[in-house]
C-alpha cells in the first residue's frame, strides 16, 4: 500500500512538473473559476449531459470534449512557449456572457441559458490566460459552442421540406401519391414525415463534423464554403431520399417491412455510406494535414491589432478575485429574478356569452387537449352561435415563467406530443397568433391559432414573449402570462379559418378580453 501511495505521488509530481511553471499557477486559478461558473449554472449542465445521452439527436456531442481535447493537446508543445496573462476585456466578456446565462435562465430559454454557460467557460480562458493563449486556441475554443443542443426549431421546416421532397420522388418513381402538409397518402397507406423524418439528426451531427473537416483539411475559404453548403445540402437530400425509399419498398413489401428495413439500413448503414462518399470525394482537394494544425494565427502577435487589444494586462489574483465578484453577482441576481412571480386569482372561468356566442358542452370529433404544464389555471370549453359554428377555447394562466413552467416551450401550447394528434402544417400567419393545422386518424383535421399576453403585448411570437418575460425577470417586475387557443375542427362547409374569424371579431379587443377572463381589469 506504501510502495502505491508512493508511486501514485511520485506520478502526480512527474505530471505537475511537465507543466511549465509559467502555466501552473494560471491553470490553478482558471480551475477554482470553471468550478464555480459550473456551480453557477450547473442546472444547465445537468440538463445538456442528459440530452447528451439520451436523446439520439444529440449523442455525436459527447464526443465534443474528446475533439477539443485532442485539438489542445495537438498543440501542446507551442503552447508551453507562451506566457499566460490576465486580461481585463477578457473579465468584461466573461460579465457579457454571464448576462447571456442570466438572461436565458430567467426567462426561460434553455438554449439561450447553456449557451451562457459555455460561453462563460470561454471567456474566463480569455481573462485568465490572456489574449495571446485565446488567439492560439481558438478554433478549439469556438468549437466548445457545440457542446449546446439546439435543432429543435429546425423541425418543422425540415418536415416541410422533406415533405415536399418525397412526393416530388415518390411520383417521378410512378407511386400516385397526394399529399396534404406532412402527410402523404398512397395506395400502400398513409405516411407521416414525422419529427423523427426531418432529418434534424443527421443535419446537426453534419454540421459539426463538416466545421471540425473545413478546419483540419482545408486552407481556402472557398473550398471550406463550398464543402460546408455540399454537406448541409447533402444531408437534406439523403434523407429525402431515405424517407421516399421506405414509402417505395411499402408499395411491394408492406409498410412493416419497409420500416424495419429502414430502421436497419436506412437508418446507420445509409447514412454512413453518404458520409464515406462525401469525405471520399472532397478527400482530392484537401489541401491541410490534419497532423500538423499547429496554434492559430501564429502571427497574431505581430500584427497591429493585437498589440491595440493587448492592451489591459493585470495580474492572475486579481483577476481571479474579479472573475469571482462577478459570479456572485450574477448568483445574487438570478436568485432574485427566479423569485418574481405575479399574483393570480384563485378562479377564473370563461364567459358564458360572447356577442351571439354561446358556451355549451364541449365535445369534439376526437378528444383535443392542450397542454399548459405548470400553468395556474386553465379553462377549455367550446361556444356556438346561431349561425351553427362551433369554436374551442383553451385559456391557460401563469404567475410565472420558468423551467417546467412555460406558455411558448417545445412540446406546449395546442398540440400535446403524448396524443394523437399530430402537426400538419402551418396556417395563414398573423401578428398577434400562430396558426397550426393538426391531424388525426388520417381524416379529422383542426386549425388552432395561438396567442399570448403578458402587461400590454399580444404576439403569437414566442420569441417576442420570451423577450417581454426576461425584462420583466430582469427588472424584478411581476406580471402573469396568458395562452390563448381559439381553435375549430374542419367541418363539411365550414371553414375553420372563418369560424374561428368571425369569432374573434365578436370577441372585439383580444387583449382585454383575455385580461377580464384573468380579472386583471
Amino acid at each position: 500500500m506504501q510502495l502505491d501511495g508512493l508511486i501514485q505521488r511520485e506520478g502526480g509530481r512527474k505530471l505537475i512538473s511537465s507543466i511549465p511553471a509559467c502555466w501552473q499557477g494560471p491553470l490553478v486559478r482558471l480551475g477554482i473559476v470553471w468550478a464555480a461558473i459550473f456551480a453557477l449554472t450547473f442546472r444547465e449542465w445537468q440538463a445538456m449531459a442528459s440530452q447528451w445521452w439520451n436523446i439520439s439527436t444529440y449523442n455525436h456531442i459527447l464526443f465534443v470534449p474528446l475533439i477539443v481535447g485532442w485539438l489542445i493537446y495537438s498543440r501542446r508543445d507551442e503552447l508551453a512557449r507562451i506566457t499566460p496573462q490576465a486580461w481585463l476585456p477578457g473579465l468584461l466578456m466573461l460579465g457579457a456572457t454571464l448576462f447571456v446565462w442570466l438572461v436565458g435562465s430567467l426567462a426561460g430559454v434553455n438554449t439561450v441559458s447553456q449557451l451562457g454557460a459555455v460561453l462563460a467557460l470561454q471567456t474566463s480562458i480569455a481573462a485568465l490566460l490572456g489574449l495571446r493563449v485565446t488567439v492560439a486556441t481558438l478554433f478549439p475554443l469556438l468549437y466548445l459552442i457545440f457542446l449546446v443542443p439546439f435543432g429543435d426549431e429546425l423541425v418543422p421546416a425540415l418536415q416541410m421540406i422533406t415533405a415536399e421532397m418525397v412526393i416530388t420522388l415518390t411520383q417521378w418513381s410512378g407511386v400516385p401519391a397526394v399529399i396534404d402538409g406532412v402527410f402523404i397518402d398512397t395506395p400502400a397507406g398513409l405516411f407521416e414525415v414525422a419529427e423523427a423524418c426531418s432529418g434534424v439528426k443527421f443535419l446537426i451531427a453534419m454540421i459539426a463534423l463538416g466545421t471540425l473537416i473545413c478546419y483540419c483539411c482545408f486552407n481556402s475559404w472557398k473550398r471550406r464554403i463550398v464543402f460546408m453548403v455540399s454537406a448541409i445540402g447533402l444531408s437534406i437530400a439523403a434523407n429525402s431520399i431515405r424517407a421516399w425509399g421506405t414509402i417505395f419498398i411499402a408499395q411491394s413489401q408492406g409498410i412493416e417491412f419497409a420500416e424495419g428495413f429502414d430502421h436497419i439500413f436506412y437508418g446507420w448503414i445509409f447514412f454512413a455510406l453518404i458520409v464515406g462518399g462525401l469525405l471520399a470525394t472532397s478527400w482530392r482537394w484537401f489541401d491541410r494535414d490534419p497532423d500538423d494544425l499547429g496554434i492559430d494565427l501564429p502571427g497574431a502577435p505581430q500584427s497591429s491589432w493585437f498589440r491595440q487589444l493587448s492592451v489591459g494586462a493585470m495580474s492572475g489574483n486579481r483577476a481571479a478575485v474579479f472573475a469571482g465578484l462577478l459570479l456572485a453577482i450574477f448568483a445574487f441576481w438570478h436568485t432574485a429574478g427566479s423569485r418574481v412571480e405575479a399574483a393570480v386569482p384563485d378562479q377564473i372561468s370563461l364567459p358564458e356569452q360572447v356577442a351571439d356566442w354561446k358556451l355549451v358542452d364541449y365535445s369534439p370529433s376526437v378528444a383535443w387537449q392542450p397542454r399548459a404544464s405548470g400553468a395556474d389555471h386553465r379553462l377549455l370549453g367550446r361556444y356556438r352561435n346561431n349561425s351553427g359554428q362551433h369554436v374551442d377555447v383553451f385559456l391557460a394562466l401563469y404567475s410565472a415563467q420558468e423551467d417546467g413552467r412555460e406558455a411558448s416551450a417545445y412540446g406546449e401550447g395546442a398540440l400535446d406530443p403524448g396524443s394523437d394528434w399530430r402537426w400538419l402544417a402551418p396556417g395563414t400567419a398573423r401578428t398577434d397568433a400562430i396558426a397550426d393545422f393538426l391531424f388525426v386518424y388520417g381524416k379529422h383535421k383542426r386549425l388552432a391559432e395561438t396567442s399570448y399576453r403578458t402587461g400590454n403585448l399580444l404576439t403569437g411570437s414566442a420569441a417576442r414573449l420570451k423577450l417581454a418575460n426576461m425584462f420583466d425577470r430582469l427588472t424584478l417586475r411581476a406580471r402573469p402570462t396568458m395562452m390563448l387557443i381559439v381553435s375549430a375542427e374542419e367541418r363539411e362547409n365550414r371553414e375553420a379559418a372563418q369560424s374561428i374569424s368571425d369569432f374573434r371579431r365578436s370577441v372585439g379587443d383580444q387583449g382585454e378580453w383575455m385580461d377580464r377572463i384573468a380579472r386583471l381589469r
